[in-house]
């Protein structure tokens, strides 16, 4: 029998985006319900739910969250030009989310269930290609993980998630990925979206 993970309470950042696990998220802060946020995440060393936005805009009137959203744990801080504040934040655990609230401020809080990490498996040598691509969409669009070791190219759970980030998928698209909690499977769905971003 499954023991249901405890509930934890956290502050929602809802985007036009989806934050993998061991992703960075690049934000500028200036409502003050976020503000807020930061200032609460800083206090206490915790860490905010970041949600694609289902209904809604970022800024504004409080967004429509999906449920499944990534624990963002935030690195760093700089100001920048305009004076805004700006932060570095790195993707964790996966959770989702059993109910939210809007506070009077309009920033949305929720009660999640936290997903455990995904277990490391050997990327299977039908997906080969797919470490191939990696390296490539790497080398142009991602310095960041320009010096990730060798291992992390052979763990399916992180070939699988560099590979949603950084193809161009929609976001839909990529809130499946992130959805889904067999790496093996991820990666064949990914494989089978390839043909889509070949030039004939």
């Amino acid at each position: 029998m499954v023991v249901p993970s405890p509930l934890i309470e956290m502050p929602l950042f809802p985007l036009s985006s989806v934050l993998f696990p061991g992703g960075q998220l690049h934000l500028r802060i200036f409502e003050p319900r976020y503000l807020d946020l930061v200032r609460e995440c800083t206090r206490y060393g915790t860490g905010f739910g970041v949600c694609l936005i289902l209904d809604g805009q970022e800024a504004g009137e409080p967004a429509t969250p999906a449920a499944v959203g990534t624990i963002a744990r935030i690195r760093d801080f700089h100001r920048d030009e305009n004076g805004l504040l700006g932060i570095v934040a790195e993707g964790g655990a996966r959770f989702r989310v059993a109910r939210s609230r809007v506070r009077s401020d309009g920033l949305v809080r929720g009660d999640a269930e936290v997903w455990p990490g995904e277990p490391e498996l050997p990327v299977p040598v039908e997906f080969a290609l797919l470490q191939s691509i990696l390296e490539r969409l790497i080398e142009t669009m991602a310095p960041q993980w320009r010096h990730a070791p060798r291992s992390a190219y052979d763990d399916a759970s992180w070939l699988g998630f560099r590979l949603a980030e950084l193809l161009p998928l929609d976001v839909s698209e990529q809130q499946l990925m992130l959805e889904l909690n067999d790496p093996v499977q991820r990666l064949a769905e990914l494989r089978d979206i390839l043909p889509r971003f070949q030039k004939p």
